[in-house]
């Protein structure tokens, strides 16, 4: 990997001019391989795969099943700040040990909101207040005690709800393997915690213990709920963005602007340092040494290398800027070695191209293309009534025109 000698231009090679030369296996088994890798200092994945943060690949489902498989998702910024919240949330709700503020309605409530309320929120039980914002238990109204006849959705739900004294409940301080030998051996659906005063504390379900079994590997934080990141802009709202979905729960920021070596980038992380100096920031793109070492300069907590690789970009087409991805890889980690985690993002289009990246010096790899097709991701479904084939539409949205490019 050779640059001209008019530093502005530059040769080099990427992933398809390279072939890994075959070694001495010293493993047993590829099932005892581990990946776990650094996404920042402070947060480690076991499957080091973060999927695009693009309107066509990452929304609530598709962060939800990268964290369960060890990854992470990073969720779009192509939608208002209220619905970006409401994704984020929806994620750090899935799952968890605990659900310490569990989702209720007031014994006032009608099972017709109380049917909207179970399918806005996706779940099959709620908890009832004696009030509303009581935080008293009262009951538990679950799909088995809504009658099938419509002609009750106007009765309250204190009608048909299992009152508390009815119940299965523990204290707050209950531990896992306590409250999973409970729900096993009564055959329950939920646990709600309570206190003395039948204040609720939190719930914990069946559904969300067998998950943490079978998932051991998922990325949690320290309550037991799925990581998950979101992205924001360098300009406009990105403050109030920024502080809103870290109130909801997002575990990492991803500032996301087409050229991150910019006194634009530098500005957004001095800013959001000053309103929230704690959380961890993966900040891009570059493609540079100089690029890399201005990203750990300015505070970045990860760097996100990759300019114009990706099959939804057309970056190199409409700019002629870029540098191939292996040799941006490998520059960005000899400029700063492993004093900074480097995420690889764009360029991958086979298994053995995430090899090639992390042997080269990324940490992680960013997956767009390669994830788009999938049922989770929330592209629109295109169906060819001539092949009987299905496919999704794969885009990249450019925020500086407002234009959409797409690729099926």
């Amino acid at each position: 990997m050779t640059n001209q000698t008019d530093n502005a231009f530059w040769i080099g090679k990427t992933f398809d001019d390279f072939l890994f030369r075959p070694q001495k296996g010293i493993s047993d088994s590829r099932r005892n391989i581990h990946l776990v890798s650094k996404l920042t200092n402070t947060i480690q994945l076991e499957l080091p795969i973060v999927s695009s943060n693009m309107d066509s690949v990452t929304g609530s489902d598709m962060a939800r099943t990268m964290a369960m498989d060890g990854g992470l998702g990073v969720v779009h910024r192509a939608m208002s700040i209220k619905r970006q919240v409401r994704k984020i949330a929806e994620v750090k709700r899935s799952q968890s040990a605990v659900i310490e503020n569990p989702l209720c309605l007031p014994l006032s409530a009608t099972i017709r909101q109380a049917k909207n309320f179970a399918n806005k929120h996706n779940i099959t039980g709620i908890l009832i207040e004696t009030e509303s914002g009581s935080g008293i238990l009262a009951g538990v109204l679950s799909g088995r005690d809504i009658p099938w006849d419509n002609d009750v959705n106007d009765k309250v739900v204190s009608d048909y709800m299992t009152p508390v004294e009815k119940l299965t409940t523990e204290k707050p301080e209950i531990s896992t393997d306590e409250a999973a030998s409970i729900l096993f051996d009564k055959r329950l659906e939920r646990l709600p915690l309570i206190d003395a005063n039948r204040r609720i504390h939190g719930l914990i379900t069946r559904k969300d213990i067998f998950s943490l079994r079978e998932r051991p590997d998922a990325s949690k934080d320290d309550k037991g709920h799925l990581l998950v990141a979101a992205a924001i802009g360098a300009h406009g709202d990105y403050l109030e963005r920024a502080s809103a979905l870290l109130v909801s729960g997002a575990d990492c920021l991803f500032i996301d602007i087409a050229h991150g070596h910019s006194s634009v980038m530098e500005v957004a992380v001095n800013n959001i340092r000053k309103q929230c100096n704690d959380v961890p920031l993966v900040c891009g793109n570059v493609a540079t040494s100089e690029g890399a070492q201005f990203m750990k300069d300015i505070g970045a907590d990860a760097i996100k290398v990759g300019v114009g690789p990706g099959r939804g970009c057309r970056t190199r087409l409409e700019t002629a800027a870029g540098v191939p991805q292996l040799q941006a890889i490998r520059e960005a980690y000899e400029t700063v070695g492993d004093s900074i985690p480097i995420m690889a993002d764009g360029g991958i289009k086979t298994d053995k191209d995430i090899f090639l990246a992390l042997i080269s010096g990324a940490s992680t790899v960013m997956l767009g293309s390669a994830l788009s097709g999938t049922d989770e991701a929330p592209g629109q479904m295109i169906e060819d009534p001539v092949t009987n084939t299905k496919k999704k539409i794969y885009r990249g949205y450019d925020f500086t025109s407002s234009r959409t490019r797409v690729f099926i």
